[in-house]
């Protein structure tokens, strides 16, 4: 009698949770992973913004993307600056228990080399001749793209170095000009900055899905400060968000819907912004591996493969038809003769 009210409540808790039922993913059209990950900043109080950068830069190469198909902006050097009290290192916590600079980071864009003109050739695929393949966005129609971007911003431009800016106008251009070009099957846009959805509001291409910090009119605002440092060294969303990719493997189930609402206002402060209306997929039933993970294409073969028997029978092969060609050489010699 009892079992009959435990399998009554387990359904219930199942209905009621749907992180606990079995999720019908959608399928992805796409067969590989690219990822743009852009720091605007410069100067020292400005840390928390490299921080944030290479803490998303260490979750997609975790799982799987690897640094050829992730081209890292970085506008300024906090590992290397005079005032960093352990030399070569970045870190996302005061309790500094990962260094996301690590000893294998590749900075594709460094210094003033982050400018809006080199960000827009980038995405659009307009670079000059001479751009080496580690500096160029080879994605086809068949790539997701997950473009991160990270900075000082309001209503409607990103600022790059303190000196210029994006608008939005100009990135849903570019992102247009990527569509033309079929340049991407889906593209993932996540930004981190003050009134950051206003970047998302002129999109107008098809397949983006795109999250912001913070609404028009908001301020997106920094976690905590690291006495030893003495700045700020992470902002509240990106270290959410962090917090949800560091439990995602590989082979996770979590979808992109649930990443969605990593940083609810209580923690964020701020509101974070969602645009999914050029979306074709439902983000619930997306998983998060496709724009934070990468593809791998398997064959499952059920029955077995003797490599040594396929050899010989593949050497017999060419000598039966070596043996044939020569009788019929013989046999066109002869009659000739």
């Amino acid at each position: 009698m009892y079992w009959y009210l435990i399998i009554a409540l387990q359904l219930l808790s199942i209905g009621s949770n749907p992180s606990l039922a079995l999720i019908d993913f959608l399928p992805s059209n796409h067969t590989n992973n690219w990822a743009v990950l852009v720091d605007t900043s410069r100067f020292w109080f400005n840390y928390r913004h490299v921080a944030n950068v290479l803490s998303i830069y260490r979750s997609v190469k975790r799982l799987g993307i690897p640094d050829s198909q992730i081209i890292l902006m970085v506008a300024d050097d906090m590992a290397c600056n005079a005032r960093n009290p352990t030399p070569a290192t970045v870190y996302n916590n005061a309790n500094q228990n990962i260094d996301v600079y690590g000893d294998d980071v590749e900075v594709d864009y460094r210094g003033y080399e982050v400018t809006v003109e080199n960000f827009v050739r980038l995405l659009t695929g307009r670079v000059q001749p001479e751009t080496p393949r580690s500096k160029r966005l080879l994605s086809d129609e068949h790539s997701n793209i997950l473009i991160y971007m990270t900075g000082h911003g309001g209503d409607g431009f990103l600022k790059f170095q303190d000196s210029e800016e994006i608008t939005n106008v100009e990135l849903a251009d570019a992102f247009e000009q990527m569509w033309q070009k079929k340049k991407y099957n889906e593209i993932f846009f996540m930004v981190d900055t003050c009134q950051a959805a206003s970047m998302y509001d002129k999109f107008y291409s098809p397949n983006i899905l795109a999250v912001a910090s913070s609404l028009v009119g908001e301020d997106s605002l920094s976690h905590h400060v690291d006495s030893s440092i003495g700045v700020y060294i992470i902002d509240r969303y990106t270290y959410y968000a962090l917090e949800f990719l560091e439990k995602v493997r590989p082979d996770s189930d979590k979808t992109m819907g649930q990443f969605l609402e990593v940083c609810p206002k209580w923690n964020c402060i701020s509101t974070v912004g969602v645009r999914k209306d050029l979306f074709p997929r439902d983000p619930t039933r997306v998983r998060i591996t496709d724009f934070f993970g990468s593809v791998r294409k398997i064959q499952i073969i059920k029955e077995a493969f003797d490599m040594v028997a396929k050899a010989v029978l593949w050497k017999k092969l060419c000598h039966q038809v070596s043996q044939v060609r020569l009788y019929l050489f013989c046999c066109f010699f002869c009659t000739k003769w």
